[in-house]
């Protein structure tokens, strides 16, 4: 994780107890993004980093959601292939798995 983002975390966690982090852990065909790439969603919606735009990121912010309510991690398929990436504007054509993992506040114990 490059240094901008772990400070935009660190920040974000002054906020809120939980934030989620995203990292794509695979890729098949066409994506804006690769594996690696991460992103932090705050509780109130913000996001810091990019896993691609669009539907994509907000398929994986209201998964982000559920993680940092329950606690529990998860894999999580995006698709942008079919008529529904098509309808979106979508022009990637593939589809990449996102792990989503809850990051707590050090004195936290939620």
């Amino acid at each position: 994780m490059n240094q901008e983002l772990i400070m935009q975390m660190m920040e974000a966690l002054e906020d809120f107890p939980v934030v989620a982090l995203a990292t794509i852990i695979q890729t098949w065909g066409s994506t804006p993004r690769k594996a690696g790439a991460k992103m932090v969603i705050c509780p109130d919606g913000r996001t810091f980093g990019t896993i691609g735009g669009g539907c994509s990121e907000g398929e994986v912010k209201s998964r982000a959601r559920l993680v940092m309510d329950t606690g529990i991690p998860v894999i999580h398929q995006v698709s942008m292939t079919g008529d529904i990436a098509a309808d979106e504007g979508m022009i990637c054509g593939g589809k990449m798995e996102v792990y989503i993992e809850p990051v707590y506040r050090e004195d936290n114990s939620v």
